[in-house]
């Protein structure tokens, strides 16, 4: 059983206040004398004036200044033997020495001595001595450790991790598939390595540069390689680290960092997410948060105030570029901002082949293909990618990846967990052609994505899924290829109505609606594809930031709020439309697919458009497939 050392301090500091009330106790009323003070009987003092009277007593003596006495008298119980009786004696007794006396009663006083005192004054030093240096080794103990008692006196120092050599195990070798911004930060190293080749022609090196990008991307591994590759001193913190509820702290901390990185220069300060200390000032409600600010603000004179930093460049990264105050974006402190996007098909490629040197892999599985069937993967999705294959590998006992773990990581990463299979049942037929319907109509449509596969294997919360592979090379979207899209999106719902009838459409298509009527509202408002013209309504702007975009109104009125969603349901209307047409003409081809899937429950795209070419011409759709 384990014990926390604070809880073993406490129990000690605890038996040192017990011990020491005891040994007081111990100690307090103990006469000087222990000659003849060994008397443990006890007599009343209204008794030793009955023996008194008697003539049993025999001798008297004072102890503790008249207030204890110890008696010696002959008690006729016990043959006439001679006891020792304790006394304790009233303090105004003037009348008991006259008694003795009287009655010829050898009595003897015996004065008091310090011993009492003197232990009474040792015990009121050992004891704060002991709580003292119980109490220093308990803050000494804690001062080593974050959050501590001991942290209180270093509460506005920085808490930056400091590496004289970063010794990240990263290089540029083991970043891949963002080559462009590979290349800007080579500079960096260059110039922290070589700096003469930069200011022999009058050039100067960024300040700082700002990694922007989604999670996943490399941004904070970037920084990681950029530290290994420079081999100066390297400081890492995140943005959350610098705000605390007390105002002023954060600044003292971005003060103390900068201060270290100039005893230490020429370095790199690594900032992570610096979106939680670098946020625009004065967007909260009624004045904002005034410790953050002044965080910023002194964030803001470090990077390029009056004193120059010479040697430090600051990397940072986030993902929310967009709330940044525009102070810290302008020349002179972030320089440089590096777009780290998803990489393309090769960018994964070359993620896959430095993710898979440790990978046992089987002869039969191909990067490449893996690359093509994984658009819009990150390289931390990819990373995960992988290690979930070999998960998989591991627990189906198999020595080496293959193809198949590799189909079954990467549904997982995408949908979710596979759950347990449909049995046979109306339910399952139902779904069938729902996800066929989606797979024959996006088949049959010239602009539309190809299928990749279909599947009734439940994932997440899909019972059946169908997978398209969208052409990434393409930057721009045309409006047929838009209105492909809502209509593979409808073939789903157009099955149902079609082969069951419009009382038994099911909520199955409650995700493709969503989908699907957002993909029509952007075509009216955003790109000017209806027939309000070329008008774009509604402005291009990401999240709302609380502060900036609360306020902001509506840029169209009413009425033509009225024609946007005229427009919308004209649009979702024609291709619904066009989808339950191509379900009424290929109705027993759509009967065979559905035969064929509830069978197989999966079957792969290039085997679906074999079959649909023996009913109908498949439009080419070589302009979708991703070239290396």
């Amino acid at each position: 059983m384990k014990f926390s050392w604070r809880v073993v301090a406490l129990w000690s500091v605890l038996a040192l206040v017990i011990g020491f009330f005891f040994w007081q106790g111990a100690f307090a009323g103990v006469p000087a004398d222990t000659g003849k003070n060994t008397a443990n009987t006890r007599m009343t003092y209204g008794r030793f004036l009955e023996y008194l009277d008697a003539d049993r007593v025999t001798n008297v003596d004072l102890y503790d200044g008249g207030r204890t006495a110890i008696i010696e008298a002959n008690d006729q119980d016990i043959e006439n033997r001679t006891q020792h009786w304790r006394v304790d004696l009233p303090i105004n007794a003037p009348e008991l020495i006259q008694k003795l006396k009287q009655k010829q009663v050898s009595f003897d006083a015996h004065p008091m001595r310090n011993d009492g005192a003197i232990w009474g004054l040792l015990g009121n030093l050992i004891f704060p001595v002991l709580l003292i240096t119980g109490l220093f080794f308990l803050f000494r103990r804690s001062n080593n450790l974050p959050g501590g008692p001991g942290q209180a006196m270093n509460f506005g120092k920085s808490r930056a991790r400091f590496q004289m050599e970063a010794k990240t195990g990263v290089k540029f070798d083991d970043v891949a598939g963002i080559e462009e911004a590979k290349e800007e930060l080579q500079e960096v190293v260059t110039f922290l390595k070589q700096p003469e080749k930069f200011t022999a022609v009058g050039a100067r090196i960024p300040k700082g540069v700002l990694l922007v990008g989604p999670p996943g991307t490399g941004k904070t591994l970037l920084a990681k390689a950029i530290a290994g590759e420079a081999g100066v001193p390297f400081f890492s913190i995140s943005g959350s680290e610098f705000v605390e509820m007390f105002v002023g702290v954060g600044a003292s901390r971005v003060r103390d960092l900068f201060k270290k990185a100039k005893d230490n220069a020429p370095c790199i300060i690594f900032i992570d997410e610096i979106d939680a200390v670098g946020r625009q000032r004065g967007a909260g409600i009624g004045g904002g948060n005034d410790e953050r600010e002044q965080t910023l603000n002194q964030l803001l004179t470090e990077m390029d105030g009056f004193e120059g930093n010479t040697g430090i460049i600051i990397i940072a990264a986030t993902n929310r570029p967009d709330v940044l105050d525009a102070a810290l974006l302008r020349p002179g402190r972030f320089d440089r901002q590096v777009q780290v996007d998803a990489p393309d098909i090769k960018g994964r490629l070359e993620v896959l082949q430095v993710h898979a040197r440790n990978k046992k892999l089987d002869k039969s599985v191909s990067l490449e293909a893996i690359a093509r069937r994984t658009p819009g993967f990150t390289g931390a999705d990819l990373a995960n990618l992988l290690n979930e294959a070999a998960i998989l590998t591991a627990r189906r006992r198999k020595e080496g990846i293959t193809l198949l773990e590799i189909d079954d990581a990467v549904d997982r990463v995408v949908a979710g967990m596979e759950g347990t299979p449909l049995v046979d049942s109306k339910s399952k037929r139902l779904i069938a052609y729902h996800e066929i319907g989606h797979a024959l109509v996006g088949t049959l449509l010239k602009d539309h994505d190809p299928v990749q596969k279909v599947t009734l294997i439940p994932r997440g919360q899909a019972q059946g899924l169908t997978w398209f592979m969208p052409n990434e090379e393409q930057g721009l979207i045309s409006r047929s290829q838009l209105k492909a899209r809502i209509t593979g999106a409808l073939g789903g719902r157009a099955a149902e109505e079609i082969i069951f009838g419009a009382a038994e459409v099911t909520t199955g298509a409650g995700g493709d609606l969503q989908q699907l009527s957002g993909m029509a509202r952007q075509m009216v408002t955003r790109f000017g594809m209806s027939d309000l013209g070329p008008l774009s309504l509604e402005s291009q702007q990401g999240e709302v930031f609380l502060g900036r975009d609360w306020t902001t109104r509506s840029e169209y009125s009413e009425a033509i709020a009225c024609r946007i969603d005229a427009q919308v349901r004209i649009i979702v209307e024609e291709c619904y439309t066009n989808a339950k047409k191509i379900m009424r003409d290929h109705r027993s081809l759509a009967d065979r697919l559905v035969d064929l899937l509830i069978e197989k429950e999966t079957i792969d795209g290039e085997e679906l458009r074999q079959i649909v070419a023996e009913y109908a011409e498949v439009p080419d759709k070589s302009q979708f497939a991703p070239m290396l």
